[in-house]
């Protein structure tokens, strides 16, 4: 018989990642998830304190890291940056925020804080990285830390809801306009996390219980969650997703 095919590579060896937002939550377990799977991390953030720690406790375990003091925020500031260091071959668009409020309620500046963040400096984010990409000829993965609520609605969510909802556009137009270099563009997409951003929010016992309701699973997520998803967007494994998302909701979209 002919040989048995073989499983690609989860590994990333060799391969140079960025990850926004790394300072802590989220951003700093797939900073770890990816050292761990061999990539040489670069763990980016405004909190320098933070990102230090962060990539000093990646190389205590064994792994490869450094800390990129960055406000992806500050466009042009970035993407000179992000010139003066080698290219990368995986991005972890990752930093964001959300303000919770009824629609009626959000102001001009609400709007601008969570959109700019999570919309318009992970465009251009990206958009940097995916140059350096090109110009260095790497066939790279590109991976936007999307949400649950960028494929349904939620109350108190309007400007969380269109920031996400665009990131998935986002991406999926990326795909198109990289796929002849080789780059990928994908997302991840969980249900709420318990993060030291989000834990003041469920010792609410009503939000809580509305929020398990939804979860099939019946519990919260935790960034080991992420952990996989992120190694496997990343890897060869994943050779062939692009223009789509890695749904990690426990069951929430399903109904």
């Amino acid at each position: 018989m002919d040989a048995l095919p073989r499983t690609p590579s989860f590994r990333l060896d060799g391969r140079r990642a960025l990850v926004t937002g790394a300072g802590r939550g989220i951003g700093l377990a797939c900073a770890a998830a990816l050292a761990e799977a061999g990539a040489h991390v670069t763990l980016a953030a405004r909190s320098s304190g933070e990102i230090s720690a962060g990539a000093e406790a990646i190389r205590a375990a064994g792994g490869q890291a450094d800390a990129l003091l960055l406000d992806v925020n500050d466009v042009a500031g970035t993407a000179q940056a992000l010139e003066r260091v080698a290219p990368f071959d995986i991005l972890l668009n990752n930093a964001g925020t959300n303000r919770p409020k009824p629609f009626t309620d959000v102001s001009e500046e609400d709007y601008d804080a969570v959109l700019g963040l999570n919309l318009r400096a992970a465009f251009f984010v990206a958009q940097a990285v995916a140059k350096g990409m090109v110009a260095a000829g790497l066939r790279g993965s590109i991976i936007h830390m999307g949400s649950q609520m960028g494929h349904v609605g939620g109350p108190r969510r309007s400007l969380y809801c269109a920031s996400k909802w665009g990131l998935e556009g986002l991406s999926k137009a990326m795909a198109l306009d990289l796929a002849p270099h080789g780059i990928r563009s994908n997302t991840i997409a969980p249900t709420f996390i318990e993060t030291p951003m989000t834990k003041p929010f469920f010792e609410d016992q009503a939000f809580l219980a509305s929020v398990l309701e939804k979860i099939k699973l019946g519990r919260l997520g935790t960034v080991q969650d992420l952990m996989g998803a992120v190694v496997f967007l990343a890897s060869d494994a994943a050779g062939l997703m692009t223009g789509t998302s890695l749904v990690v909701d426990g069951g929430w979209t399903a109904e």
